[in-house]
């Protein structure tokens, strides 16, 4: 017996492994209180929910959801299956591609995944449900759901007949809880850890620095609209009964009356500043370090966020290319890759085809024009696949031609 034959007969018999590790020792979570069998629910989204409508997070989010879901995408056979060997491929893309435009009664694709997008970069935790229709036109139907109502079962085994996951629906009784099992719900995790079952959103990791931004803000706005005092009058050697009566004058004759004020006094009033009566009093420094950590925090140029400082004509493509690079094509492979996973794969069974934006494998024009130059020279491409690659029609033979 050769060696082929000895390693053949080690796998024919499937021996499903057992984990002996722990999935989340509670010792190392931060999320305390649950024990085995029991759920394990995200905190704080009423308050990432509101930050979410401020308007620089609002900006940071924008440009990361808006990209993605306005990208061109399609379904193609996977690599490593060939296109004329698996079954019915054309009509089961053209079912897949269907199904994705229209995955239910309310929602195309983009709505569908910018409430999932919204939801992964606030609080890392998108959720969609997947529901099979039995029709082969469109195969399955797909609902967003409020990830912050997921609950994860952290002792679940990988048994695909348990449930994984539970929906809080705030309801009493036996209702309270929506049971959900793993190829019925996608559970997109951005940023993953080891000691939670839950991912960690880019607004979380902004938090503390939108809540600073918004104090900043708002005492820069009551300063400037003057309803911070920053100065007082020193009226010397002047008797109580002087001083609430100059009190009761101002009051009631010059303030808000735009009134010219005339004093009369053997002494004038002194001045006294509580600021230096400059933009210093509003910390607009303080603000812009802000904006950069905010932009830190969603993996995006401070230039995307208002801030300019030091960002010239040459310097802006460069920082337009690492934003889509370190904030946009991250997400997008994600959402792709769960597409694939969870709907393809888990719920349908499909593990043939697979889900890509077009945008993600785009190159520099360029770029692409050298590389399939050099390809050509080299031997390697033929003409003929050059223009098929470009989208241009064959070449007709000339007559005459041997």
């Amino acid at each position: 017996m050769g060696w082929i034959e000895r390693v053949r007969g080690i796998f024919q018999t499937k021996v499903e492994p057992v984990r002996k590790t722990a999935m989340l020792p509670s010792i190392l979570t931060p999320y305390g209180g649950a024990r085995q069998g029991q759920s394990v629910m995200k905190m704080t989204p009423a308050n990432l929910r509101r930050f979410a409508e401020t308007p620089v997070a609002r900006r940071a989010i924008n440009v990361v959801k808006d990209r993605i879901a306005s990208m061109d995408w399609q379904v193609r056979v996977r690599r490593g299956y060939v296109t004329g060997e698996v079954t019915d491929a054309d009509a089961r893309l053209k079912a897949l591609r269907i199904a994705l435009e229209e995955p239910n009664a309310g929602d195309s694709f983009r709505t569908l995944f910018e409430q999932v997008l919204e939801d992964v970069l606030v609080g890392g935790f998108g959720a969609v449900e997947m529901e099979l229709t039995g029709d082969a036109a469109q195969p399955f139907r797909l609902w967003p759901v409020d990830g912050a109502t997921i609950q994860v079962d952290e002792s679940w085994d990988g048994d695909a007949a348990k449930p994984r996951y539970a929906q809080a629906t705030g309801r009493v009784g036996k209702d309270a809880l929506v049971p959900l099992l793993d190829d019925e719900l996608m559970y997109v995790r951005l940023n993953p850890r080891t000691h939670t079952p839950f991912g960690l959103g880019r607004l979380e990791v902004a938090f503390e620095t939108v809540n600073q931004l918004l104090g900043a803000t708002r005492y820069a706005g009551r300063l400037a609209s003057n309803s911070v005092v920053q100065y007082a009058l020193w009226l010397n050697e002047a008797t109580p009964e002087q001083h609430e009566r100059l009190i009761h004058w101002w009051q009631d004759e010059i303030e808000g009356t735009g009134k010219v004020p005339i004093l009369s006094s053997e002494q004038k009033p002194e001045v006294l500043r509580f600021a230096g009566g400059t933009d210093a009093d509003l910390h607009l420094q303080w603000q812009e370090f802000l904006l950069r950590m905010i932009a830190n925090a969603f993996d995006l140029p401070p230039m995307l966020l208002g801030v300019t400082q030091d960002v010239n004509k040459a310097s802006a493509a460069e920082l337009a290319e690492e934003a889509f690079q370190s904030a946009i094509v991250p997400v997008a492979k994600l959402i792709a890759e769960h597409i694939t996973r969870d709907v393809f794969g888990k719920r349908l069974g499909w593990r043939e085809f697979e889900f890509v934006f077009n945008d993600l494998e785009a190159r520099d024009p360029m770029t692409e024009l050298s590389v399939q130059t050099q390809l050509l020279e080299a031997g390697v491409l033929t003409v003929a696949e050059v223009r098929s690659m470009r989208g241009l029609p064959a070449l007709k033979a000339k007559r005459g031609a041997a």
